[in-house]
């Protein structure tokens, strides 16, 4: 069997949000559309999300929130810099304000973080295999900090950088959506050095902001993860121009190792789900559907397997 060209990490965000989430992104488990699941612990179906991971055996991750909903640790409901005065964290945005005039407590970042590992542990029997931000916010300045330390504590290897090539030459994403994925780009790009002191790890590329929601298809999928590859390839081949003797190997020998973040599942009903407020948007929107059968079309897991791209899990890197 020849070597896989790509590992390709395909990981279904927001686990246990709500019960139509978590059969989204079984069945595309189970048809192999995706190989990784991160779990939202303070999600209105967590517990049954881990259930159904113990018995399928679906590798599992934390996706860490500080942004959406209630805190794990009560103490930080009532008077704390994380929420609002309806005890819920600040929001998508609201976080990214909230931090910038200076009035997050850093320390209950921390407080937090560690309550939601543990209780990750408690519903699975076992530490997360790797652990991002539910919406980035774990590049945010000083929660990066926070976050990387955490991760070094609790021996957490993996997170994401939510770097993608082509991002800048996207012309399909409206232009309030592509300011802030930029903005995410920039505080990622500043997380590197931060994450990497720590001896946390990521897989080379990460592709999923231009290829979520409605601007998800088979071809933009492909067309995201050939673009990847070829800068990639650019980039290695630019290093062996200048560095003739750094490696023996050329790029296209080497194997390339990328994460996709996918958001599949079936739309929330109204009042039922998310993290103790009710499902947003975006989750009551049938873009998440449209994920779905994206993700399981017969094209686009042909086209895995023609392009020597092997699925796995953060566990298999």
């Amino acid at each position: 069997m020849p070597q896989p060209r790509v590992r390709l990490v395909v990981t279904g965000d927001d686990f246990g949000y709500c019960r139509r989430r978590n059969r989204g992104i079984m069945e595309c488990f189970k048809a192999k559309a995706i190989s990784n699941a991160s779990l939202l612990v303070n999600g209105s179906a967590a517990k049954e999300a881990a259930a159904m991971t113990t018995r399928n055996k679906v590798p599992l991750g934390l996706h860490a929130n500080l942004s959406e909903g209630l805190p794990v640790c009560e103490q930080l409901r009532v008077g704390s810099t994380l929420v609002n005065k309806d005890g819920f964290f600040h929001g998508k945005m609201g976080i990214r304000e909230v931090l910038e005039s200076g009035h997050i407590n850093l320390a209950e970042i921390d407080k937090e973080l560690r309550q939601q590992v543990d209780l990750f542990c408690e519903l699975t029997g076992h530490l997360p295999h790797h652990m991002d931000g539910h919406q980035h916010v774990h590049v945010l300045p000083g929660i990066r900090d926070v976050f990387a330390q955490v991760l070094s504590d609790y021996g957490i290897v993996y997170t994401r950088i939510p770097v993608e090539p082509g991002l800048h030459r996207c012309n399909r994403i409206t232009q309030q959506l592509m300011d802030f994925y930029l903005q995410v780009e920039k505080d990622a790009f500043n997380s590197i050095d931060v994450f990497q002191r720590h001896g946390i790890r990521w897989p080379d590329v990460y592709i999923g902001l231009t290829t979520m929601g409605r601007n998800m298809s088979v071809s933009t999928i492909q067309a995201t993860i050939e673009n990847a590859i070829a800068t990639r390839h650019a980039k290695q081949h630019r290093l062996l121009e200048i560095f003739p003797a750094a490696t023996a190997r050329r790029p296209e020998d080497t194997i390339l190792t990328m994460e996709l973040m996918v958001h599949p599942g079936y739309s929330s009903f109204p009042e039922e789900g998310g993290c103790g407020q009710g499902p947003d948007g975006f989750s009551l929107s049938a873009d998440r559907f449209h994920e779905l059968e994206t993700l399981q079309a017969p094209k686009l897991l042909k086209y895995y397997e023609q392009r020597n791209i092997q699925l796995c899990a953060f566990s298999d890197l």
